[in-house]
């Protein structure tokens, strides 16, 4: 039998990640550090770059746990540092009015971060229009436009609306993202001063936010919370290879013995060519943007390149808006 290899090109597929730590950007990372398990990648990009992503400032989070309070309050402790530090790049004053945008749809859980974001800001712009107000408190106003499915308009002209009626001084956009990785999901939070497109998470661009079409500071801050069944499927043969290579260097080289409780991930062993096509056949043989491409045209033309989240979604979305909303009400506010 005959295999005819060809060109791979992975555009007319739809295996993407909002994620810039994911996009080949290791080039282009400028600063890192690791706080307790909490890894903080920090990326400037130019114009003009070979990722094709706009001009700016990327912040990446990455975390194992926000679901006990000690690790919500060490995630959170980062998350604050952070963003003081993309308000800073991004010359955000003291006195700027900020509008805080809750992305999404509240209707399904995967696409809630932002409504659940925004339940926890602390909102004061009304008490500005009354009069006085401490001056320990940021003019704060929250906005959720919802999804065109749901309103019959566009998210971009009810944010449009908003902002001429409203004045902010800058913006902060809060959306749930997707991954091209099932080992970012719910476990990362970008923050950038590049704006953002609603509905990018699921490839449904209708317009951008960003300061060069607002002529406002925009800020974006999101959390993958989504991936195709095709990622899954390419991660899962990963694993799988992992898994064969430590047993082969640890256990019975002949059999695959049992072993429920050893973490193999972060094991450095892996599988020649030959060892690979022994376990997975002509698959084998393929490198990793050949499986991908292989994986796609298998689920695509069936319709079972599915968009997936974990099965504890509601708990992690909550946990989740209250970090952020947290984290945003500590560095908007004094207290």
């Amino acid at each position: 039998m005959v295999i005819y290899m060809h060109v791979v090109d992975l555009g007319k597929y739809d295996l993407r990640s909002d994620l810039i730590i994911e996009n080949n950007s290791k080039d282009y990372v400028k600063e890192s550090y690791v706080e307790k398990d909490i890894k903080v990648d920090y990326i400037k990009l130019e114009k003009n770059n070979i990722l094709n992503k706009k001009q700016g400032d990327y912040i990446t989070i990455s975390f194992q746990d926000i679901t006990d309070i000690n690790n919500f309050q060490m995630v959170l402790k980062v998350l604050e540092k952070e963003l003081l530090r993309i308000f800073s790049l991004s010359n955000i004053k003291k006195e700027a009015k900020c509008l805080i945008i809750g992305l999404g749809n509240s209707k399904s859980t995967p696409d809630s971060l932002g409504y659940e974001t925004v339940k926890n800001i602390i909102v004061t712009r009304h008490l500005y229009e009354l009069g006085e107000v401490d001056k320990k408190y940021r003019n704060v106003s929250v906005l959720e436009p919802n999804v065109i499915g749901n309103t019959g308009i566009e998210s971009r002209d009810v944010i449009m609306g908003v902002i001429k009626e409203t004045t902010p001084d800058f913006i902060i956009a809060i959306d749930s993202l997707s991954a091209s990785n099932i080992e970012r999901i719910q476990k990362t939070i970008q923050i950038t001063n590049t704006g953002i497109q609603p509905g990018s998470g699921i490839g449904n661009n209708r317009g951008e936010l960003s300061i060069d079409t607002i002529k406002i500071p925009v800020i974006a801050i999101g959390v993958p919370t989504v991936v195709s069944s095709a990622v899954i499927v390419h991660d899962t043969i990963n694993y799988l290879i992992k898994k064969v290579s430590y047993h082969k260097k640890n256990f019975l080289k002949d059999k695959l013995t049992p072993s429920y409780n050893i973490n193999y991930l972060k094991a450095s062993e892996d599988l020649t060519i030959e060892e690979k096509k022994e376990l997975l056949g002509l698959v084998g043989g393929l490198n990793e943007d050949e499986i991908k491409e292989l994986i796609y045209e298998v689920l695509n033309p069936i319709g079972y390149n599915l968009i997936v989240s974990t099965k504890e979604i509601d708990f992690i979305i909550e946990k989740l808006g209250k970090l952020l909303g947290d984290g945003l009400n500590e560095v908007l506010h004094e207290k």
